[in-house]
């Protein structure tokens, strides 16, 4: 063999080499970044994690639902800092993990041992007939349901073609800030809060609606409705400064008063 062809076979294996180890290496940072995304990243394409297991302290559970990842949108740091605030400032003693494992089916039986209940992104909300019927039952149990993070008619459309499904007596109605639920533990001020970002410097404020049982507001309020809102993205971002400080911590007193009328009515 000449010098030339064994040059032009080794610069073809080399060439050959590179691209192999190229590809392997491509492969393993591939690998790598999917080990890397958040748990919520990955919880659209079907992995939820083990629910906690019921001992008594409360845990706000965040109702998952296919076809779209908005149900994840804010987890988990959401239910993390929303517990710091409930330690802080109230008696309440929350599960210290609850985020590693709080994700319930709206058909689980289990979902039915915890009274609050968080639905995020309902503008791609699509119940399955088990779903409609499972979140019927929750509601009629006593359950309590914080829906949040939506804005604009398309969204509100969609939110209330299913809503009708699970409760097709449902009164949709606005909230006035006399509203119980407003001041059972913050006496919250005002009504008039940003939606978070670009959207809300633009103009875009929050409504607060609610379904009664009964359909009659000296009843019991079954579902609590932020809509041109996202509380779950204020509470989110909180420690990380991404937006001021004054409604965000409006943010947190709605929560912390949602979960508190939840829980004693």
């Amino acid at each position: 063999m000449s010098n030339s062809e064994r040059s032009s076979r080794a610069s073809g294996a080399k060439s050959a080499y590179d691209f192999a180890t190229v590809v392997r290496r491509a492969v393993l940072l591939a690998i790598l970044l999917a080990l890397a995304l958040p748990v919520s990243a990955q919880n659209w394409r079907g992995f939820i994690p083990p629910t906690v297991a019921y001992d008594g302290r409360f845990v706000l559970a965040r109702l998952y639902y296919g076809f779209y990842p908005g149900w994840s949108y804010d987890w988990p740091d959401m239910e993390d800092n929303l517990n710091k605030i409930l330690h802080a400032v109230t008696a309440m003693r929350p599960h210290p993990n609850p985020a590693s494992g709080n994700i319930f089916r709206m058909d689980d039986p289990e979902l039915l041992k915890f009274p609050v209940a968080y639905l995020s992104e309902p503008g791609y909300w699509h119940p399955t007939d088990a779903e409609v019927e499972g979140l019927r039952r929750y509601l009629a149990k006593g359950g309590f349901l914080i829906v949040d993070d939506f804005h604009y008619d398309n969204e509100w459309a969609v939110f209330e073609t299913a809503m009708r499904r699970v409760l097709p007596d449902a009164e949709i109605e606005r909230l006035p800030l006399s509203h119980p639920v407003f001041h059972c533990f913050f006496d919250i001020k005002s009504l008039d809060v940003p939606y978070p970002g670009n959207i809300g410097a633009r103009g875009l404020r929050g409504e607060f609606y609610g379904i009664h049982e009964k359909g009659k507001p000296s009843r019991r309020l079954m579902v609590v409705i932020n809509y041109n809102m996202d509380i779950g993205d204020y509470m989110e971002h909180s420690a990380r400064g991404f937006y001021p400080v004054d409604p965000t911590n409006e943010a947190f007193k709605f929560g912390v008063n949602y979960l508190i009328y939840g829980l004693s009515h």
